[in-house]
């Protein structure tokens, strides 16, 4: 049958974000972004922490030819660097055809998720059980994070800097953590609490043991048998919980999610989702016109904050002293530089429609999503891109056939949220925000689209490929 001038029409001139199955991917296609996220998967179960993240990227950079950023050199196109930030943040870098005063394309995500961090002083006993004391670290509904399985990851520091790495609870072998709850026979009066005070933040205490150590003359001999077992393994008495950085994670593993196995469930999927696609973007591009610089950063969960967050310096300093290896000066690259703030936006859950407003919010399977602005309220908090910069960024992903679409973090009125987007704005970069679409975002387990995840790769390796 003909098709008819309103059918015509209606292609030309109206925007509907389909399933990318529908008419935009090959079977081909879907199959290279099942091949991608295999390697996703791989990163998702190696890497649960910021340090660690660095650590893999470190070494994979390391076997791609990179080499650790020097300003007293002088380095020329094809070159690749990297440098690593504190231990918990890394930037990546490939050098490009074009004069470094063409400005540079930026690619920026982070690798801290929300998470429970052990408190200073954290190991108590109880009722003759030892516990372990924290403090939530980033936005979480605190209900989620009772009765999984958890993992402890993180570095202790001795007094004169020698540094123990921890990871208990992701071999399969290995014991796991856990926090309690009551049970609903006992828990009427927990009930009528409000459900973000369903569990409080001094309730969750995290279960280390039970055994006491055999000699009966002391006290607290639970606890006494877990410092033992620790000094044990790692040689640290409980005063070095002073000086280290110890995270609880979920100790489960990532895996594809439905019977179609179009998806991935995981932990931390916020924002590693996009410092990956992003990374692997740095890593295989090859002689780009311009100068490509991808940055994992740290802390965007705590407002980005601190020597290891997009709201120190540690970013304009690299661009200036890059710049200076090529005898320019650091503000004339990053006038012209243009960046994808590589964060997620949350899906629209067909549970929980209210919270949305359909016609601007994200899908899974409909693509990469673009998100103009952030904030909450008014834009509160948003760096809110150009037009400009909308429009150029529309022109490479269609003109690459990227899967893509639009959405805002929520109706108007239901919230919101921010990025690292207003920090590389203050630096007078063109930026806007490029990720993923994620359920259950902030949770112990979120889920994303396996196609979403490929169209994240492909938009992050497009706009580096940029002429």
């Amino acid at each position: 049958m003909a098709e008819s001038v309103a059918e015509k029409l209606t292609k030309e001139l109206c925007y509907d974000a389909e399933h990318a199955m529908k008419s935009q991917m090959t079977d081909a296609e879907v199959k290279k972004a099942d091949k991608f996220c295999d390697g996703y998967i791989d990163f998702l179960n190696a890497a649960k922490t910021e340090r660690e993240i660095v650590i893999f990227m470190k070494e994979k950079a390391e076997s791609l030819g990179f080499k650790e950023f020097d300003k007293t050199k002088k380095y020329k196109a094809g070159d690749k660097i990297y440098k690593v930030q504190k231990n918990k943040a890394i930037i990546l870098s490939v050098i490009g055809k074009r004069p470094i005063t063409d400005g540079v394309k930026l690619a920026i995500a982070h690798i801290d998720s929300p998470r429970l961090d052990l408190k200073p002083n954290p190991l108590y006993e109880s009722e003759e059980m030892a516990l372990f004391k924290t403090h939530y670290y980033g936005g979480i509904k605190k209900y989620q994070w009772v009765t999984i399985p958890l993992a402890l990851h993180g570095v202790v520091v001795k007094p004169d800097g020698k540094k123990i790495t921890v990871n208990i609870g992701e071999d399969d072998k290995d014991p796991k953590f856990v926090i309690t709850d009551l049970l609903p026979h006992l828990g009427k009066e927990q009930e009528k609490r409000p459900l973000a005070d369903g569990i409080k933040g001094e309730e969750l205490n995290v279960v280390v043991g039970s055994r006491p150590f055999k000699d009966d003359k002391a006290s607290n001999l639970v606890k006494l048998n877990i410092l033992k077992m620790l000094n044990d393994k790692y040689g640290i008495v409980e005063k070095d919980f002073l000086s280290a950085e110890l995270e609880i994670v979920p100790a489960f593993k990532a895996c594809d999610i439905g019977l179609d196995r179009s998806m991935i469930g995981a932990y931390g999927h916020d924002d590693r989702v996009c410092g990956y696609p992003a990374a692997e973007a740095a890593f295989n591009i090859k002689n780009p016109a311009y100068t490509v610089v991808t940055i994992l950063t740290d802390k965007e969960e705590i407002g980005s904050y601190g020597n290891t967050g997009l709201d120190s310096d540690y970013l304009p300093y690299f661009l200036s002293d890059l710049a200076l290896c090529f005898g320019a000066e650091g503000r004339d690259v990053m006038t012209k530089s243009e960046c994808l703030s590589a964060d997620v936006n949350a899906a629209f859950d067909p549970t929980f429609p209210e919270v949305m407003e359909k016609r601007n919010a994200s899908y899974i399977n409909k693509g990469v999503v673009i998100t103009k602005y952030t904030g909450a309220r008014g834009k509160s908090g948003s760096s809110d891109a150009s037009a400009e910069l909308m429009g150029k960024v529309r022109g490479f992903l269609e003109d690459k056939k990227v899967v893509w679409q639009i959405g805002e973090l929520g109706a108007v009125d239901a919230g919101g949220g921010g990025t690292v987007a207003l920090y590389v704005a203050s630096h007078d970069i063109d930026v806007v925000d490029l990720g993923v679409p994620v359920l259950s975002m902030h949770a112990p387990f979120e889920v994303v689209s396996k196609i979403d995840v490929y169209s994240a790769y492909r938009a992050f390796y497009e706009f580096f490929n940029l002429k």
